[in-house]
């Protein structure tokens, strides 16, 4: 969250026109996207409480160049992980294993967490710097959450779980 409202920081892939496995898609440098992620999170968030104490954690995965999206993604989320002093064991597969009705990797999706009828909206407000400007803005990320609530963070992600639970 910036300024200007909620910003999407994606990462660019490389695309060859073949469809393959997640964990070899390849991570795009030909932009300098880290420098521009970097500087839009230190925009957004210098003035947060926890900035200070998060960003030098964080720092490191706009400046590495990792070769694999999954790889970027498996060593954000362990350090994230860390950082909310979560220990919750990551496991991941050797071959996709197709969807089932009542499979739960269809309810979390990232591109509908924002629409008033998501059922995992988290409507319980943490203290955001842009609020004055465009009130609560419910599920942005998690180092939105980290840098403007700290130790607290850790409490609130459970929270989403209990509500995931109770689903």
């Amino acid at each position: 969250m910036n300024g200007n409202g909620a910003l999407n920081l994606i990462i660019p892939t490389v695309h060859d026109g073949r469809m393959g496995i997640v964990k070899d898609v390849r991570i795009e440098y030909t932009t300098p996207w880290q420098r521009a992620h970097w500087r839009s999170i230190e925009s957004a968030y210098n003035n947060t409480p926890y900035y200070l104490y998060y960003k030098d954690a964080l720092k490191p995965f706009f400046e590495q160049q990792f070769v694999f999206l999954f790889d970027f993604n498996l060593h954000l989320v362990q350090t994230l992980m860390q950082l909310l002093q979560l220990n919750k064991d990551i496991q991941t597969t050797t071959e996709f294993s197709p969807y089932t009705a009542d499979d739960t990797r269809l309810l979390i999706h990232p591109k509908q967490s924002r629409r008033e009828d998501y059922p995992f909206r988290l409507k319980t407000p943490y203290y955001q710097v842009f609020e004055d400007k465009f009130g609560f803005v419910p599920n942005l990320s998690v180092i939105d959450l980290l840098f403007n609530e700290g130790p607290q963070s850790a409490a609130y992600l459970r929270q989403l779980q209990t509500q995931f639970e109770n689903r």
